[in-house]
């Protein structure tokens, strides 16, 4: 084993909310992920979405939320090496709120792809949100103009692909349909 694998810093979620304030990053599996500062697509993105998601959950009175990012969330209530920023989250458990953020998995998560943060959605949160139990995962991806959707159910895995010109159900609920040709892109 070499000299600089048997030092590596581990970090834990106090590291992480000792971060300065304009630092924006994540931490995965003890190991602290810088992120870039989204683009203004990302934004109108985050936007649409949050819009769209935030005015179905309203019209439907239940207990699900949706908080989009910054919003911390620490996927094992006993593990303090993981703490990520998904882009939009949905919690349906009121019980997994806290004044922090979430503790445990939401329900559904949506990543916007960063050109420098590709791989890190696509394969290393897809790892960990599966692990979590996160319900569904979806991954937008405006270079590609492509929308993946994993169903990450306890038994089945399931991922579908889409473009920014399709209408695309919501697995998690019944009627919820997120129409991107309204996004306009």
């Amino acid at each position: 084993m070499s000299e600089a694998l048997a030092h590596a810093n581990i970090y834990t979620e106090e590291d992480y909310y000792n971060l300065p304030e304009n630092v924006r990053a994540e931490l995965i599996d003890g190991q602290i992920y810088y992120m870039s500062f989204p683009s203004r697509i990302h934004q109108e993105i985050l936007s649409f979405l949050h819009l769209e998601i935030g005015n179905y959950l309203r019209s439907q009175n239940g207990s699900c939320k949706v908080y989009p990012a910054p919003f911390a969330v620490k996927l094992f209530s006993e593990d303090d090496r993981n703490m990520v920023e998904p882009d939009i989250s949905v919690i349906c458990d009121p019980n997994k709120l806290t004044d922090r953020g979430c503790t445990g998995a939401p329900d559904w998560i949506v990543e916007i792809v960063s050109p420098s943060n590709s791989s890190h959605d696509y394969v290393r949160k897809l790892n960990l949100y599966m692990e979590a139990g996160v319900r569904e995962y979806w991954i937008v991806d405006p270079l590609s103009m492509k929308i993946f959707v994993y169903h990450l159910g306890e038994t089945d895995f399931k991922a579908d692909a889409y473009t920014l010109q399709d209408k695309i159900k919501v697995n998690i609920y019944d009627d919820l349909w997120i129409d991107f040709t309204e996004l306009g892109l």
